[in-house]
């Protein structure tokens, strides 16, 4: 297929290209970085191969949500949108942008999205999972109550958020000592990032902001298989529900939810999150660098699914969602 759209493609600045590193063998890193710093060489090549004709570009994780500093997550994140604004204007019919926010400072995440969505023409924001705040020990998720207003201001903005993974501190992840291969995409991002957004759906945030629009990749970190349990847990059990939330998960998931393929190329994968959520909010992305833009697009480019299903997911639902005229 031709023209797919792919939306979690990464990029770093040099203030983050280290925090990649440790996401492969030392022998592989200088083609990752390589291939993280590149934007308008190698992988425009990567794209003109593959029937891809458009990357929506994010900053690399953990990044600005590692930075314990409000000021210097604030001043990176600025300095990343800057650059990335800059890159998109050189090839706007191939490029566009998500926002990087210091979500440390929710009141200045929130200006800096206005910032990048009407004065730069980006489409949303991509943040790294939970962002560390003053201490490398103390973490904030985004179902606190100081991020209501943030989530105000996505909400009228009426731009995608997407939640992409991160590992969990050192010092929450007991359960992975001696088994550090668990780690990363194995396991634990879709682990971190499940439970990062259950939390925002049993928070009430959707009773809130029903109009909010959040993206999850690598096929939906596991929830399309896991959410009718979630919800259905020892069903013959009276017990009050514990959580705000007014409906059942299962339907935020259904109505504020989008999922995309990147770094998940399996066929079965697929057709269970259609079952779950529908074609219409699923979207093609193969999350270069740190997967093959060949990898992503042969195995969807020859899934079996229906050719509606392939154009919506490939192409016309990121039209949709980002409003983009191509």
């Amino acid at each position: 297929m031709n023209g797919k759209i792919g939306l979690e493609e990464h990029f770093a600045i040099a203030e983050t290209l280290q925090d990649s590193a440790g996401f492969v063998p030392g022998d592989y890193w200088k083609e990752l970085s390589k291939r993280l710093m590149d934007i308008h060489e190698d992988r425009l090549r990567q794209m003109d191969e593959n029937g891809m004709q458009m990357m929506l570009l994010s900053l690399n994780a953990p990044a600005v949500q590692a930075i314990p500093s409000p000021e210097k997550a604030t001043e990176v994140a600025r300095r990343a949108n800057d650059y990335l604004a800059e890159q998109v204007a050189k090839r706007p019919d191939r490029f566009q942008a998500f926002a990087a926010l210091a979500m440390q400072d929710p009141d200045g995440a929130a200006r800096e999205l206005e910032r990048c969505v009407k004065e730069l023409g980006f489409k949303g924001a991509l943040v790294n999972g939970f962002s560390q705040l003053h201490t490398p020990e103390n973490v904030v998720y985004y179902d606190a109550p100081q991020f209501e207003a943030f989530w105000g201001t996505v909400e009228a903005l009426d731009v995608p958020f997407y939640l992409h993974p991160r590992n969990p501190i050192a010092s929450w992840a007991q359960i992975y000592d001696g088994h550090p291969w668990l780690l990363g995409p194995t396991w634990a991002f879709g682990q971190e990032t499940a439970v990062h957004a259950l939390r925002l759906m049993a928070s009430g945030l959707f009773d809130r902001h029903p109009r909010l629009k959040i993206v999850l990749g690598h096929m939906g970190e596991g929830l399309p298989y896991s959410i009718w349990r979630v919800d259905n847990r020892n069903a013959w059990v009276d017990v009050p529900k514990a959580y705000p939330a007014k409906k059942p998960l299962g339907t935020y998931f259904q109505n504020n939810f989008y999922l995309t393929t990147s770094g998940n190329f399996r066929t079965q994968t697929l057709i269970d999150a259609l079952l779950e959520v529908g074609a219409d909010r699923i979207l093609f992305s193969t999350d270069w660098p740190f997967e093959n833009v060949d990898h992503a697009a042969q195995w969807f480019d020859h899934a079996a699914i229906s050719e509606a299903d392939r154009l919506k997911i490939g192409r016309t639902n990121a039209e949709k969602l980002f409003k983009l005229t191509l």
